[in-house]
């Protein structure tokens, strides 16, 4: 970091009260738990065996910081202009469907990695795994976890899209929406595929790792979410625009910050191991340019460590040095403040409402500052 970009300072950003996130997480809330309330009739009528299935969508929808939903609800606010459109309890119905996409992604995920926890709970595999002990049923109680779990995430899809179509928004905003939404789901499914090709050898290197975070997380976190919000209210290309110079940027920080909190966060507050990442061998951008800056020890280190599941605390420890020490932790800090200013400029200078702008700004600094 140059000394010029040491004395440089972010203007503040609003306080986080001007994003109306009490209110925001608490409509969303509503809006997934009477969703949720119907579903449950519906499989219990079909079979009262199938209610843990949506009640472990309940637990996956009943988490998280409403990120999504927020950017989508004033992407939708800034494309405003003052003109009165579309119902706001309808548009939050509709950005509360992006809910359900991110539990079918973390629940897909966390196959994948073979992760145990998620949200200071077991991942969804392994509560089915336990279920199926539990139950005395027969076969093998892993092959009945993934199972479900996967059958668990595509559920989770397939209601995204209902609670989408059920909004209440116009069938204009649902026409022009379905766009976005359509994009922003191929493009998650693409980007698991990535991941796991990456895992497997494949697109390595740093270029390899930012690849597979713009398409698996950050897209679908920021810029498809700001557009959706754009597409409802009916904006034309030069909002859209301005969502996407916000969008990519932003939403690689997100997702490297959510790295950084993979390895180097508290598990009292991530409600996750910080071993996890490193014992499920996460191909993330702080390894690839750590794997550039070691010395053969390092390297081998990596090799040796990265992965395994037998691995002890103290031999993690030693990996968490390593990143610190080839300066790997270091550099993806600094990328993650280089983009988080693009994204505020970007922000500053985007043709919409200044009460939109107030808000998106807030987020920024939230979602890229975060301690979970």
């Amino acid at each position: 970091m140059t000394a010029a970009r040491t004395q440089h300072r972010e203007p503040a950003a609003p306080p986080l009260a001007a994003a109306e996130l009490d209110r925001l997480r608490t409509a969303v809330s509503a809006a997934l738990t009477e969703f949720l309330d119907r579903q449950r009739e519906t499989l219990a009528a079909m079979d009262p065996s199938l209610i843990p299935v949506v009640d472990e969508v309940c637990a996956l929808a009943a988490g998280g910081k409403r990120l999504r939903p927020a950017f989508a609800y004033w992407g939708w606010r800034g494309a405003q202009d003052g003109v009165a459109g579309e119902d706001d309890a309808a548009v939050l119905t509709a950005v509360a469907a992006l809910e359900f996409v991110h539990a079918s992604a973390l629940v897909h995920d966390d196959v994948m990695d073979g992760a145990t926890t998620r949200r200071g709970r077991p991942a969804t595999h392994i509560g089915f795994a336990t279920r199926h002990t539990g139950d005395e049923l027969d076969g093998d109680r892993e092959m009945f976890g993934t199972g479900a779990a996967i059958l668990v995430g595509d559920l989770a899809l397939v209601w995204s899209d209902e609670l989408l179509r059920r909004s209440g928004i116009s069938v204009a905003a649902l026409s022009r929406a379905r766009t976005v939404w359509d994009t922003m789901r191929t493009e998650v499914t693409a980007g698991q595929y990535l991941d796991l090709l990456r895992a497997a050898g494949g697109l390595p290197g740093p270029d390899g790792a930012l690849t597979v975070a713009r398409y698996k997380s950050a897209g679908y976190t920021v810029q498809r979410p700001l557009q959706l919000g754009a597409a409802i209210a009916g904006a034309g290309p030069e909002i859209t625009d301005a969502y996407t110079a916000v969008g990519l940027p932003l939403g690689e920080a997100f997702q490297l910050r959510d790295d950084v909190l993979g390895v180097f966060g508290n598990p009292a507050v991530t409600g996750k191991s910080a071993d996890d990442d490193l014992r499920e061998g996460k191909q993330t951008l702080l390894i690839a340019l750590a794997e550039e800056a070691a010395d053969a020890d390092g390297r081998r280190l990596l090799d040796d460590l990265l992965g395994n599941a037998g691995a002890g605390p103290e031999e993690f420890d030693a990996l968490r040095a390593l990143l610190e020490s080839t300066g790997a932790r270091t550099r993806v800090e600094e990328r993650i403040t280089e983009r988080t200013a693009l994204a505020r400029e970007a922000i500053a200078d985007a043709p919409i409402a200044d009460d939109a702008r107030a808000a998106l700004d807030a987020l920024a600094v939230a979602a890229t500052s975060r301690t979970a």
